[in-house]
């Protein structure tokens, strides 16, 4: 008994409300508990996720209304509506949808500042509450690329850098030449001071061929927050590369004591700017004279027959390029008319080619036709006394005989 005491005497005692009230405390816990997930009074969102200047939607629901009120907070627990009411002077946001289940709200121009959590709640007894965190993404700025200050030689290497800023969350670089996916250095990525945004930097290193020459190369940025693709920015590569060179002749068929010249055309990067002809195994002719990329014979002669060779040179080296000659008859015809001349020679012999089965076929028919008419004719010659006989019986029938001798008379 003494021991009971000392236990009621332990603990300190409490007004009869204190503890009604308690236990509805915890009756109420409890509750909440038992129908979080059931609670037809129980607010439910969605997080969202949008780019900066774009405009979110906020929007929160119940299954049922008991006539209280919903309410939108901001991160920092401002109210911005409740219900119809608007709590918040920001004109960014706006009223979308109120009834008695729903509260929408839209948010435009969306600022990375607008990034975290909001608060829906209902002032029920509990008041009951639901999150939604809003992701603002960073959106990334125009590449730019760095290295093309200066053309790289032949058979060299160029590097390039390429940097994006202001993405969140990191932007992905990617290098490609034309249409060729590249691979360069992994991404180096650094936090930029002041804003929860990044830097983004990629580095290619590259061979370079003449091919190369003027060929786009380009860095693209691939970020969520970029719905048609990505950006990228492209330049072209500047190579430099000795002249490739071919000689053009004036003609396909250079004749004697015409005037004619030779072409030296030089490719390269630069284009080249000095030419030298000379004639292999020997001299040019006296009367051939060379100017610039032109090599000009006054009157050709079969004596300038030969190989010639023309040197291209664009400062970064030489290239070069032959012809050889072969002088021919005043009255050579040129290669393209002999061409149609044997056309023309192979039309022809396939039309009297034609015309020759044609006779034969015709041939063919008249005699075996005559010879059909010569067999009837036989056919009455065996008994008959006569040749008009033996046409009447080769005809068929006496009564026709009859017809025939009268015709004949």
């Amino acid at each position: 008994m003494k021991e009971c005491m000392r236990a009621n005497m332990a603990f300190p005692s409490f007004p009869l409300s204190t503890l009604i009230a308690l236990t509805l405390l915890v009756a109420s816990v409890q509750s909440n508990f038992l129908y979080d997930d059931e609670d037809p009074l129980q607010p439910v969102t969605s997080d969202e996720t949008v780019a900066v200047g774009g405009t979110v939607t906020l929007t929160c629901r119940v299954a049922e209304s008991d006539n209280s009120s919903l309410q939108w907070s901001n991160t920092a627990q401002q109210t911005l509506y409740f219900g119809e009411k608007r709590a918040l002077r920001d004109n960014r946001i706006q009223l979308h949808k109120s009834t008695p289940t729903e509260l929408s709200i839209t948010i435009s121009d969306v600022q990375l500042s607008d990034d975290g959590e909001y608060t829906c709640s209902i002032f029920t007894m509990p008041v009951r509450t639901a999150r939604a965190t809003v992701t603002v993404l960073g959106v990334p700025g125009k590449p730019v690329i760095s290295g093309f200050e200066d053309a790289v030689q032949e058979g060299g290497f160029v590097t390039l850098t390429c940097s994006s800023t202001g993405s969140k969350p990191p932007a992905q670089l990617h290098w490609y030449r034309g249409a060729e996916k590249l691979e360069g250095r992994p991404d180096v990525v650094e936090s930029n001071p002041d804003e929860p945004t990044y830097t983004v930097t990629s580095v290619l290193t590259l061979s370079v061929t003449r091919d190369d020459n003027n060929a786009m190369i380009a860095c693209a940025v691939d970020h969520p927050s970029i719905s048609n693709g990505d950006k990228r920015t492209e330049q072209p590569l500047s190579v430099l590369f000795t002249p490739s060179v071919t000689i053009k002749p004036e003609s396909d068929l250079p004749r004697e004591g015409e005037k004619f010249h030779l072409q030296c055309v030089g490719y390269g990067n630069p284009e080249p700017t000095s030419f030298t002809w000379q004639k292999k195994d020997g001299e040019l002719p006296p009367q051939v004279k060379a100017d610039g990329a032109f090599l000009l014979f006054e009157a050709l002669n079969k004596s300038d027959n030969g190989v010639y060779l023309c040197q291209a040179n664009n400062g970064i080296g030489p290239g070069e390029g032959s012809y050889t000659l072969l002088v021919q008859d005043p009255t050579a015809m040129s290669v393209s008319l002999g061409v149609d001349h044997a056309v023309v020679g192979g039309v022809v012999a396939v039309i009297v080619f034609i015309i020759l089965c044609l006779l034969i076929v015709l041939g063919r028919y008249l005699i075996r036709h005559k010879g059909t008419y010569l067999t009837h004719e036989a056919k009455g010659s065996d008994d008959a006394p006569d040749a008009d006989t033996a046409i009447i019986n080769a005809e068929g029938g006496h009564s026709g005989a009859e017809d025939k001798k009268e015709y004949y008379i």
